[in-house]
């Protein structure tokens, strides 16, 4: 099989790790605007070779895995140069434009919607991992739009990756990943923020910060390039989230206010049963 990695990143270069791995005939073939990480794809193994969009007609699968803004503008390139028998599958974290974009292309058939939620606050090719994507959920958006014969080709490599496949629509997955992804990732920005321009002491957030400081800010680690992009494309449910969000904050400042601290615990008691979601276990059997 070969196949064309477009963004050879954390999560292109962990798709080329586990696809390797599941299938090591695999021929992959690196693309990235950036010539740093190509040759360090190669130098590290995840791509065979480097290439261009006219390799794309002789390719059975392509996996683009840029910031959505880039998406939004290379998708329909990268539609135009496939074979009729090329799935295209892309990675962005926001669907809505982006299934807007292609829903008139001659050959949207050659596309499906996916979002891997999945992934580390490091980036670059060195941050590929091995595994990355088992057990993780695997969003896909308008499936009846993709030729049957491509979603099982793209089906069979998520499900070999251990993935959990869900099915949405463009408009409610924004939504959702707004609230699960989009506002935690505002919320690691703004702490960090918050904390150096509160802390002029470098040493002193080193030295005093906790693993729970630690593990709060983790995702202010993330790359702004992709990040801004997403915030952009998803700008009306981020600040709706961010709306409430604020409101719940202001909330709270305001029991601490009045020093009443009984509805304090009662609201940190009740939201401990987040625990209980992550873990999959339904509230109605607590």
């Amino acid at each position: 099989m070969r196949v064309a990695v477009i963004g050879v990143g954390l999560i292109g270069g962990s798709f080329a790790k586990d696809m390797k791995k599941l299938w090591p005939e695999t021929n992959i073939l690196g693309m990235d605007s950036n010539q740093d990480h190509l040759r360090e794809a190669l130098d590290l193994g995840l791509i065979d070779e480097k290439s261009d969009y006219e390799a794309l007609s002789e390719v059975d699968m392509v996996l683009v895995t840029i910031p959505v803004n880039a998406l939004v503008m290379e998708l329909p390139k990268i539609l135009d140069a496939t074979g009729e028998e090329t799935v295209v599958i892309d990675a962005g974290s926001t669907k809505s434009l982006i299934c807007e974009t292609l829903e008139n292309h001659p050959k949207r058939r050659n596309f499906l919607a996916c979002h891997p939620i999945a992934g580390t606050e490091f980036s670059g090719p060195s941050a590929a991992i091995e595994g990355l994507y088992k057990d993780k959920t695997n969003i896909i958006c308008e499936v009846e739009k993709t030729a049957f014969k491509l979603q099982e080709r793209a089906l069979e490599l998520f499900q070999a990756m251990g993935m959990r496949i869900r099915y949405m629509n463009p408009v409610a997955h924004d939504k959702h990943i707004a609230y699960v992804s989009h506002l935690s990732h505002i919320s690691s920005f703004m702490l960090g923020k918050t904390v150096i321009e509160k802390e002029k002491n470098e040493r002193d957030i080193f030295d005093m910060a906790g693993s729970g400081f630690e593990s709060t800010v983790r995702l202010a680690k993330s790359s702004p390039d992709m990040w801004t992009p997403i915030f952009e494309q998803n700008k009306d449910n981020v600040v709706e989230t961010l709306e409430e969000y604020i409101q719940n904050l202001e909330q709270f400042k305001q029991l601490l206010l009045d020093g009443d601290f009984e509805k304090v615990y009662n609201e940190m008691n009740n939201t401990n049963r987040i625990k209980q979601i992550l873990k999959g276990i339904p509230l109605t059997k607590l």
